[in-house]
C-alpha cells in the first residue's frame, strides 16, 4: 500500500504523488537546456526539489539528445573551508552519481585519474571538461545542495564552474542546474583566504536565469489526498480537504505530514470505513506541532539567524516599518519557506504562523509554574478573567526578567502573554493566531473542550505607545470585529503599557467596556 511520504525523494510506486514533471514549467526547462544555460533553480527546504530533478534526469535520458547526471553534493558540507577535501569530495560525489544512477563507469574512473594529477583547486573544472570530451552525447549536469557548501569550499567550486563555462558544450558541460534553498544572489560567503564576504552573483556571474519551486497549488493539495482515497476508498469531507490547504497552503511537506498522520498515525484515522474529517486533521496538526518534528524544528533554529530575526520580529510585533527592513533580509527570509510576500509580508502558513511563538517561548513555557488545573471551573470551563489577572501580577513581577531573555524584544510582551496562555491551554484546549505586519495587534482564540462543549474566547493584544484613548478604541473595534469572524462568546482586550515613566500602578488595571452591545472586558499591563 502506497503511503504519503515525509522523507527524501518521493518514489510514485510507493508514495502517493504529484506528477513531478508538472510542477514546474518544462517546457521553460527544457528551452533553456537546449540554449546551454546555466541556471539555478532553489525553493525552501522539503518541497520536492530533488524528487522533481530526479524525474527530469530520467526524462532528458529517455528523449536521447544529452547525457544527464543529477548528483547531490551536500556531503561535502562536512570540510567547512577545508578547500582540497571539499572539492575531493564534490568530484567523487559527481562520478558516484552518474555511475549509480545512469551505468556511467567511465566517470568514476576518471575522477580518481583527475583528483590523483591535479590540484583541487582546478581538479572540477579539469574532471569535467575531460569527462565531457569522452562523451557521446552533452552533459547536463544537475547539482543540488549547493548551498549546503561554505566559505571557500563554495567559492571554490563557483569560480570553477564559471572558469569552464566558455568550453561548453564539447569539453564542459552544455548546460547546469544548480539546486539548492536560496537563489545565488543571496549567497552571502565567507573566505577565510581572502578574510571578506564574497556574494554568490559575484563568484557565478553565468547564472541565465533564478527558477523557483512553488508549493502545491489547491486543486493539487486535493489532488493528493484523493490519491488515498483511490488507494484506499476513505474519503475526505469537504471540511478536511478545506482545512488541510488553509493550514498549509499547500507546502509540500506539510500536507504530506498532516495526511500520513491522520490516515496512518491517529487511531480514528486508521478506519478506513470512516471519513477523514476536519476535526482529524485538526488533530493531527497538534501533534506535528507537540511532537516537533525536523521539519518544524528545523525552522526553529532558523529563527535565531539575525536576518530571520529583523523579518520576523516586525511581523510578530505588527509594527509598519517594513521600510526598514533590509530588502536581502526579506528575499532570504522568503527563500527560506517562512514568509510570504505577495502584496504584505505574512507568515508563509497557518501552521508556521503558530509554531513560530509557540517555538520562540518553547523554553518559557515549561519554566512557568502556573498549573491548568488553578484555572477550571466547577463546569469545566476556563476561567480567564482569573487567567489575566494572574498575568498581569506574573508581568509586573517578571516582565523585566522575562522580556531580557527574548531575542525578540520589540515582540517581548507579545511572546510572553502567549507563553503563558500556551501553558494553561495546553492542558485542555488551544490557541489559535493571527498577527502581522502592519496590523498594530495580536489576536488570540481560545478553543477550549468542556462538558458542555466548546468555549470560544477572544483575546486581542495590544501596545500603548501614546494615547490611551486612541489605542482603546481601536483596540475595542478591532475586538469585536474579531470576536464576530470567530463567533467568540468571550472577548477581552489587553493593552500592554509601554510609555516610558509610567509606575506599575498605573499599568495595572481592569474595565469594562463595550462595543456594539457586545461586553469587553479591558486589561491594563
Amino acid at each position: 500500500m502506497r503511503f504519503f511520504n515525509t522523507e527524501g525523494p518521493v518514489n510514485c510506486e510507493k508514495h502517493y504523488c504529484l506528477p513531478p514533471l508538472a510542477r514546474f514549467d518544462l517546457a521553460e526547462l527544457l528551452a533553456l537546456i537546449s540554449q546551454e544555460k546555466y541556471f539555478l533553480l532553489h525553493a525552501p527546504r522539503q518541497t520536492g526539489k530533488t524528487t522533481c530533478l530526479l524525474a527530469l534526469a530520467q526524462q532528458i535520458n529517455q528523449d536521447g539528445q544529452y547525457h544527464a547526471v543529477y548528483a547531490n553534493i551536500e556531503g561535502a558540507q562536512a570540510h567547512r573551508e577545508d578547500v582540497d577535501k571539499g572539492i575531493t569530495t564534490v568530484i567523487t560525489d559527481i562520478a558516484a552519481w552518474a555511475h549509480d544512477l545512469v551505468g556511467d563507469a567511465a566517470a568514476v574512473t576518471l575522477a580518481a585519474e583527475t583528483l590523483a594529477t591535479t590540484t583541487p583547486a582546478s581538479a572540477l573544472g579539469v574532471f569535467l571538461s575531460r569527462w565531457c570530451q569522452q562523451l557521446d552525447k552533452p552533459l547536463v549536469l544537475m547539482l543540488d545542495e549547493v548551498d549546503a557548501l561554505v566559505g571557500d569550499t563554495l567559492i571554490s567550486l563557483l569560480r570553477q564552474l564559471r572558469a569552464g563555462y566558455p568550453k561548453r558544450p564539447k569539453q564542459f558541460p552544455h548546460s547546469l542546474i544548480l539546486c539548492g534553498v536560496r537563489d545565488i544572489q543571496d549567497y552571502r560567503i565567507r573566505s577565510d583566504a581572502q578574510k571578506t564576504v564574497i556574494t554568490g552573483g559575484s563568484a557565478f556571474n553565468i547564472k541565465a536565469k533564478s527558477l523557483r519551486l512553488g508549493d502545491f497549488s489547491r486543486a493539487e493539495v486535493n489532488r493528493l489526498l484523493l490519491e488515498h482515497t483511490t488507494e484506499t476508498g476513505q474519503l475526505f469531507t469537504t471540511e478536511a480537504f478545506d482545512l488541510v490547504w488553509d493550514l498549509t497552503s499547500g507546502q509540500p511537506w506539510l500536507v504530506n505530514a498532516l495526511a500520513y498522520t491522520t490516515c496512518f498515525e491517529l487511531r480514528a484515522g486508521r478506519d478506513r470505513n470512516q471519513p477523514i474529517t476536519a476535526e482529524l486533521i485538526q488533530q493531527a496538526k497538534e501533534e506535528l506541532i507537540q511532537a516537533r518534528v525536523t521539519h518544524l524544528d528545523q525552522l526553529a533554529d532558523k529563527l535565531q539567524e539575525p536576518r530571520v530575526r529583523r523579518v520576523i520580529e516586525a511581523i510578530l510585533a505588527g509594527d509598519q516599518t517594513a521600510e526598514i527592513i533590509p530588502p536581502d533580509d526579506i528575499t532570504y527570509v522568503r527563500d527560506l519557506g517562512l514568509i510570504k510576500i505577495a502584496g504584505q509580508l505574512t507568515i508563509a502558513n497557518c501552521i508556521y504562523q503558530e509554531v513560530i511563538p509557540r517555538e520562540l517561548t518553547f523554553s518559557t513555557q515549561l519554566t512557568i509554574a502556573e498549573q491548568p488545573v488553578w484555572y477550571i471551573m466547577p463546569d469545566g470551563r476556563l476561567d480567564l478573567p482569573k487567567l489575566l489577572a494572574a498575568f498581569q501580577q506574573f508581568f509586573r513581577e517578571n516582565s523585566e526578567v522575562w522580556l531580557e531573555r527574548f531575542d525578540y524584544k520589540e515582540a517581548g510582551p507579545q511572546l510572553l502573554m502567549q507563553a503563558f496562555l500556551q501553558r494553561i491551554v495546553n492542558g485542555g484546549g488551544r490557541v489559535e493566531r493571527e498577527y502581522g505586519l502592519g496590523r498594530r495587534r495580536t489576536d488570540l482564540l481560545v478553543l477550549w473542550r468542556y462538558p458542555g462543549g466548546v468555549q470560544r474566547a477572544v483575546i486581542e493584544l495590544k501596545i500603548l505607545r501614546d494615547s490611551l484613548e486612541k489605542t482603546l478604541a481601536a483596540g475595542l473595534a478591532q475586538t469585536w470585529e474579531y470576536a464576530d469572524r470567530c463567533a467568540a462568546d468571550e472577548l477581552h482586550l489587553i493593552l500592554f503599557d509601554r510609555r516610558p515613566d509610567r509606575a506599575w500602578a498605573e499599568k495595572i488595571w481592569r474595565r469594562a467596556e463595550s462595543y456594539r452591545g457586545r461586553p469587553i472586558t479591558v486589561w491594563g499591563v
